[in-house]
């Protein structure tokens, strides 16, 4: 007992400290052990109608005296310093509370102020803060109302009772959970009356529609329901919403046949769309499911010979013909054909729904079959053949058996109608299908299970003629006419990943004629050195290089063995080069090396026969401006200067200037050095340069000699030309020759033996008149850059050449021929 009486006292302290909790949760009300706020009830009624201001409470604090005068009240908060503004009021010396104006507790529904007191002299407070809410009582001034005062809503004709389509909405914002916030729903009024409509609340928020028995839209196709919302608040408040009901046709009437018996006519063994069109008529909704006709056979229909369609514009029901019927068989089809709706009929009666009523009209159709003449008929509409591949022409393949009930079958003519690839003919009279060519298995016209069909026709001599047919299927066998080949001809073997690649083949016969193949190299031991074959058996092979190839393409040439031994000579192409992450060549990798081939030859010879055509061109427009030009000095002369030349010295003329327009410009430079001898060097730099807007004509001759202990000489010759014209070129030409003294005296004497010792005739030579000289200044007055050059070399020419002299001065005395 005394644990219980414990227990309860803990729980009685729990509650009790639960309870000031939410006291202090609520509002923290100042606390004095001493001194205390006394103050009268606040109440504010919402809307008060006043007359305002209208006093609500005083305040007191037992602290001080309200005769000595020496404080005053303060008054903060909402309604005071905060929004809304200027709704309560203090009177600073009495403590009297007023409010200003009428509250609508809906905006506000409570106000949370603070009171204080001062000292009036040092306007400190005498006592702590007192801070509470000040709720305004709530009276029903708002009327429920619905969140859509009109609904509508459709709702389909074959509804089954209960709930209507939707809900109803409403609410009070009046003080929660009090009468002036509960409502009531309930159904005002309803047009017209039947069937029975009502109203169910589901709860305090929400309510929905009933109703009881079964729409009729041919009677009514539209309602109006009234619904009140009331509250419980004194007084009771209301509002009202109306619901309209838009009733939508379903299927409540059954097609029905305008007509009850239907005739038509069809040829034997004839097949025809719409032979018979027959009309509904249904009083539903047009264009909807409970409009729109099925049509189905009740009978007669076995063989499925006939089709039903309905048409989507006019609901008319289309009978066709999609097989045939023979006259031999029938001569008369009688079909009886109903009709229903898309949707399910629904009945109801005095607005009381009816059972599922399963009610559907029908028809009789007639159709009558006309004889005609029937084609002659193959004792097997399908033949197969067995035959191989290849086999020599001529050979019988068919010869077909047929009957015919309407024509004499000796008067027959047989046609092929289907041979697609014209290997086989076919006898008129007889029928017999023979080959006349060649059947190869693997042609195209062959399918994927190696048959060749083709089709003859048998045509009858009735009226009109009748054309019965029959397919031959020609199995043909294989063997082995084919040899293996590659897939492909070329590969890549990429040398920076791997040093393999695999080679694929096939055949086109079938097995035991193909693979497995076996793999080997062609003639020439060149291969084994560079590659190997591994796997060299299977459906490919494996080509591996033995070392390291230079980038380039190789011919590796493959014998290729199917099952049978028969041999596929190709040559396969392999590329080997850098191919990067990828598994192709890359564009711009440098090649260890290139092989030219016939493709590079053929480029190289195209490209060498057009340069010898914009060479002819460049001559035939250009070659008759160009001039030859001499050589200064006969071969041999050298340093020997002639002094009995006697051609007239050319004209003094000014250089041309010439202006252009400007163009690209081109350079083209060469250099050449040659070596006649040990002692002789040539050298020569030449130029070609196209540029605008420059015109110069110049030429610079330099020249030296230098002696040798030896008693030889050695000198040099510098020519630099310059010539530039206004068509766009430049030529610069320098040309640099070293030439010794050594070979001049050898030169001299292959000169001196040429001379004729006999001259029959007269050696002088006759020189024309060609006018007066040159108005030029003499050459003497020109002054060269090189002031020692002289011919003083010429006193002493060497030991060889005193030799010579010695043995040609005589006999040059006597036949007086002068150096």
């Amino acid at each position: 007992m005394k644990a219980i009486s414990l227990l309860l006292l803990v729980v009685l302290a729990a509650l009790a400290e639960t309870r000031n909790h939410k006291r202090r949760a609520k509002r923290e009300f100042l606390e004095r052990s001493k001194r205390r706020w006394v103050l009268n009830t606040i109440e504010v009624v919402e809307e008060d109608p006043g007359p305002f201001p209208k006093v609500i409470s005083q305040m007191f604090n037992d602290k001080i005296s309200q005769k000595d005068g020496t404080h005053r009240f303060q008054l903060s908060g909402m309604g005071v310093t905060e929004e809304p503004m200027e709704v309560f009021s203090i009177d600073e010396d009495t403590g009297m509370v007023k409010a200003l104006k009428a509250i609508d507790r809906e905006a506000y529904a409570f106000f949370h102020i603070k009171f204080d007191i001062l000292d009036k002299k040092t306007k400190q407070k005498i006592d702590r803060e007192l801070a509470f809410d000040i709720e305004i009582k709530d009276i029903n001034d708002n009327p429920p109302t619905f969140s859509q005062s009109k609904i509508e809503e459709d709702v389909r004709e074959n509804m089954p009772e209960g709930y209507l389509p939707g809900q109803l909405v409403f609410t009070d914002i009046d003080q929660s959970n009090t009468s002036n916030s509960q409502i009531t729903i309930s159904l005002i009024s309803q047009k017209p009356l039947e069937p029975k409509i009502d109203v169910h609340q589901i709860d305090g928020r929400k309510a929905q529609l009933t109703f009881k028995g079964c729409f009729d839209y041919d009677k009514v196709n539209k309602y109006e329901v009234i619904v009140q919302a009331k509250d419980h608040g004194t007084p009771s408040l209301s509002s009202t919403a109306t619901v309209l009901l838009n009733i939508v046709d379903a299927n409540s009437h059954p097609p029905m046949f305008i007509k009850k018996e239907y005739r038509a006519e069809i040829q034997e063994l004839t097949t025809k769309n719409d032979i018979l069109r027959f009309a509904v008529e249904d009083l539903d909704t047009p264009k909807t499911p409970g409009w729109r006709a099925e049509y189905f056979f009740i009978n007669a229909n076995d063989e499925i010979n006939y089709k039903l369609e309905t048409d989507p514009e006019t609901n008319e029901g289309i009978l066709s013909v999609i097989k045939g019927k023979d006259y031999e068989r029938t001569t008369l089809a009688t079909l009886q054909i109903g009709v229903k709706n898309e949707e399910p009929l629904f009945v109801c009666k005095s607005f009381k729904p009816s059972p599922s009523a399963t009610f559907s009209d029908s028809i009789n159709a007639t159709i009558k079959v006309i004889d005609v003449n029937d084609p002659p008929q193959f004792q097997k509409d399908t033949v197969i053949i067995y035959r191989k591949e290849e086999e020599s022409t001529g050979q019988e393949l068919f010869t077909p058996k047929i009957f015919d009930i309407d024509s004499d079958v000796n008067k027959i003519r047989y046609v092929l109608l289907k041979d697609p690839a014209n290997w086989v003919a076919i006898d008129k009279k007889t029928g017999k299908v023979t080959t006349t060519k060649t059947m190869d298995r693997e042609s195209p016209f062959v399918d994927s299970n190696n048959i060749y069909r083709i089709v003859i026709g048998a045509i009858d001599d009735g009226e009109p003629p009748a054309t019965g047919t029959c397919t031959i299927e020609v199995h043909l066998v294989d063997i082995n006419d084919n040899k293996p080949r590659l897939v492909n001809n070329s590969v890549i073997l990429c040398d920076n990943k791997v040093n393999k690649v695999m080679v694929l083949a096939k055949d086109a016969d079938v097995d035991p004629y193909s693979g497995p193949f076996t793999f080997s190299f062609g003639e020439g031991k060149s291969q084994t050195e560079q590659w190997k074959l591994d796997p060299a058996f299977g459906e490919e092979a494996g080509l591996i290089s033995l070392k390291s190839l230079p980038y380039g393409n190789y011919s590796v040439p493959l014998v290729i063995q199917d099952q049978q031994n028969t041999a596929g000579r190709q040559t396969l192409e392999v590329t080997v080069c850098d191919c990067g992450k990828g598994h192709v060549c890359r564009n711009n990798r440098k090649a260890k090396w290139t092989s030219l081939g016939a493709g590079g030859i053929g480029i190289i010879l195209l490209g060498l026969l057009l340069f010898l055509l914009l060479l002819f061109i460049f001559f035939c427009k250009y070659g008759k401006n160009f001039n030859h030009i001499p050589s200064a000095l006969d071969e041999g002369v050298q340093t020997l200067i002639k002094y009995n030349h006697e051609g007239g010295v050319s004209a003094c003329m000014s250089e041309p200037h010439v202006l252009l327009t400007n163009g690209a410009a081109q350079t083209h430079a060469s250099k050449q050095i040659s070596h006649t001898a040990p002692a002789i060097t040539q050298e020569m730099d030449m130029y070609n340069s196209g540029f605008t807007s420059v015109n110069s004509l110049g030429t610079q001759r330099y020249r030296d000699s230098i002696k040798s202990h030896g008693g030889q000489s050695m000198y040099s010759t510098w020519n630099s030309n310059r010539t530039n014209n206004y068509q766009g070129t430049f030529k610069y030409q320098r040309t640099l020759s070293l030439r010794s003294q050594h070979h001049l005296v050898d030169q001299i004497h292959r000169r001196l033996n040429a001379i004729n010792e006999n001259h029959a005739g007269d050696q002088s030579h006759t020189y024309n008149y060609e006018g007066q000289g040159s108005k030029c200044q003499s050459l003497d007055e020109l002054s060269f850059h090189n002031q020692e050059d002289d011919l003083q070399f010429l006193n002493d020419l060497g030991p060889k050449f005193k030799a010579l002299g010695a043995i040609r001065v005589p006999e040059m005395r006597e036949k007086n021929i002068q150096l």
